[in-house]
């Protein structure tokens, strides 16, 4: 087993929200990877509240205890996979937010997007390389979409299509790639 560590962050905190289920089928389907350890970082365990520290995150000086918590955390991984519904053309706010918190955390490690909504969530993956962009993230090319008319059976129970497995597939080939890559940058 690689010693990369990846973390599977669910970017929902809805009651009866979808994403749950997603995360839960990204975690097994990366349970028999020897490339990386996957773990879920589910945003409803870190209640953070709006941004609320006074210095940039740039600056590193986090004077909040859920922001210290929320740092080391994210600071552990190697890499990231985002799981983000759409919410009106974008990222949910809970996700944008807890990204907002930090900075130096994110920089030069890598990350991949996993999506659902109407269209897929596509429209969440592209603001979500945008955002990564900034924090020095590098974002792999393939993504996972799912369709709430295809993918979950009366828009709650997730029913992933089979085509799902071989993209997700190549999503871990290529961020544990990346993600080992940056690894020698950082160090």
């Amino acid at each position: 087993m690689s010693d990369l560590k990846i973390a599977i962050i669910l970017g929902s905190t809805r009651p009866g929200r979808n994403g749950k289920a997603v995360a839960d089928w990204v975690l097994e389907k990366a349970s028999a990877r020897t490339g990386a350890k996957y773990e879920l970082v589910d945003l409803a365990d870190f209640p953070l509240p709006h941004l609320d520290e006074a210095a940039p995150p740039s600056f590193g000086q986090y004077a909040n205890d859920h922001t210290k918590e929320w740092a080391a955390t994210i600071a552990g991984f190697d890499g990231y996979i985002f799981v983000s519904p759409e919410y009106n053309h974008s990222t949910s706010g809970v996700l944008k937010n807890a990204i907002d918190y930090l900075y130096g955390e994110w920089n030069n490690k890598a990350a991949g997007f996993v999506s659902y909504g109407s269209l897929g969530g596509a429209r969440a993956i592209e603001h979500l390389r945008a955002i990564s962009s900034e924090l020095q993230l590098a974002h792999v090319r393939q993504q996972v979409s799912f369709s709430l008319f295809s993918d979950f059976e009366n828009f709650s129970v997730f029913k992933p299509a089979a085509q799902h497995d071989d993209a997700v597939a190549t999503l871990f080939d290529q961020l544990e790639s990346w993600a080992g890559a940056l690894k020698t940058v950082r160090g």
